[in-house]
């Protein structure tokens, strides 16, 4: 038995993200993939490690609980962009997951303020946190999840623990002062 069929085989997409691990799920169609790529390029933009670990179908593995995400070797570096094909970039083997990225589905879309029980997710045994993303623009999903995971490690470095609705507002407010100091420019 290969380490691939050992492990519990999903679908969805992976990321290393500087030095987060990403896993994108949803339903065929929200656009796992689009996120991937946009996570890539923003990354690229910003002078960071990023790079794809598996598209479509991925691996999950409890390693002393911790989450563990590997691709399909065959497929390493491959992802699908629609409407264009297969898409050659740089890959990493496997990544310890760090958020959860829950994509609701073309036309769907989550509760605005989503329950205390949503903020986290069960996966292979391991508790992971959750960020519910609506599908749509990947560009916008990208820089959630970036924001996330920056609010996320700042609040872990003060031993803090962050919750959506608390994310939710400081995503909203920092875009605002973003605009804001656009404006003053």
């Amino acid at each position: 038995m290969t380490e691939d069929e050992a492990a519990s085989g999903v679908h969805a997409t992976a990321v290393v993200y500087g030095e987060y691990g990403v896993l994108i799920v949803g339903p065929s169609g929200a656009g796992k993939s689009a996120l991937a790529l946009a996570l890539l390029s923003l990354a690229d933009c910003r002078g960071f490690f990023a790079a794809l670990v598996g598209d479509d179908r991925v691996y999950l593995q409890n390693r002393s609980g911790r989450l563990v995400a590997s691709g399909a070797t065959h497929m390493s570096g491959l992802i699908e962009r629609r409407f264009a094909g297969l898409t050659v970039v740089k890959s990493e083997p496997a990544v310890v997951v760090r958020v959860v990225a829950d994509l609701s589905g073309r036309g769907k879309s989550w509760p605005r303020w989503p329950q205390a029980e949503a903020e986290t997710c069960l996966l292979a045994d391991v508790r992971i946190p959750r960020l519910a993303l609506d599908s749509g623009a990947a560009v916008d999903q990208a820089a959630a999840v970036d924001q996330w995971l920056k609010f996320a490690k700042s609040a872990q470095m003060a031993g803090k623990r962050i919750s959506l609705e608390q994310f939710a507002a400081l995503h909203k407010n920092e875009g605002l002062t973003t605009r804001h100091n656009q404006n003053d420019a």
